[in-house]
């Protein structure tokens, strides 16, 4: 089943003499159950294109479908609602109340409208069980390590139960041990829990833990690499990948990552 599909996106900012493009003409699809990568150099347009899928922003032309449905034609209350139950949002800014529990941190996306959902408290037990959270649930934001800040984070987009996750450079504030607990932690999400994500980032270690990497440069499709083996051989194409993109050819050495 396909959940996303992106079909001749052009997104210009600005106006007649200073027109900036952003994307240009950029199509690709993400099956259900897939955790893609979204990389490519400073400027490619990568944030952009989450913020169109998310509905944040909207495209110059083209269209994005999510879950069948094509959001350039919804009207904002449309908008909203998916915003609220079809998509979660993992992204570098944690934004977590502080006065608030983590529970409520987390639960706190269900009561925005009501009704509140009767599994409210099923949902909180369960997300928690998943991004080993239970024991943190009465505590404060600023009680805890930053990984587990962001794992709360992960948890709070996780309780809509969303079609999509969508996650902005999720690991880019975290140390190397506190990114691959999370990494490690959105791996099962992804085949435990059949979740399908989509995430951007500019770091082949962090892109990894993917099953699929589209590369767009200026805007444009460039290339994708899928992963058919270990993690340290898709990696080393996603190295490749990087050199070739950037104008440099293959690298012949790379870093362990298993």
């Amino acid at each position: 089943m396909r959940i996303v599909t992106v079909d001749h996106l052009t997104k210009i900012y600005g106006h007649r003499f200073n027109r900036v493009g952003a994307l240009n003409d950029l199509s690709f699809h993400i099956d259900a159950g897939e955790f893609v990568g979204i990389m490519g150099p400073s400027g490619a347009g990568k944030s952009t294109l989450l913020n169109i899928i998310a509905s944040i922003d909207t495209p110059t032309t083209g269209s994005v479908w999510v879950g069948g449905v094509d959001l350039t034609q919804l009207n904002d209350a449309a908008l909203a609602k998916y915003r609220r139950e079809q998509v979660g949002f993992i992204f570098q800014e944690l934004n977590l109340l502080s006065d608030l529990t983590v529970a409520t941190n987390i639960t706190l996306p269900l009561t925005f409208v009501p009704p509140v959902p009767s599994d409210i408290d099923a949902r909180l037990a369960h997300v928690a069980d998943l991004l080993d959270l239970t024991g943190l649930l009465a505590r404060y934001p600023t009680e805890l390590s930053l990984g587990q800040r962001q794992r709360v984070a992960a948890a709070r987009a996780l309780i809509t139960q969303p079609a999509l996750i969508l996650a902005d450079e999720p690991t880019g504030s975290l140390d190397s041990m506190a990114a691959t607990e999370l990494l490690s932690y959105l791996t099962k999400l992804n085949l435990e829990e059949d979740r399908t994500i989509m995430m951007v980032t500019h770091d082949a270690f962090t892109a990894s833990f993917c099953n699929r990497i589209i590369f767009i440069r200026d805007g444009a499709y460039f290339a994708e690499v899928t992963r058919s083996g270990s993690r340290q051989a898709f990696f080393d194409q996603i190295i490749d990948m990087e050199a070739t993109i950037n104008g440099g050819g293959k690298r012949r050495e790379t870093p362990r990552v298993d």
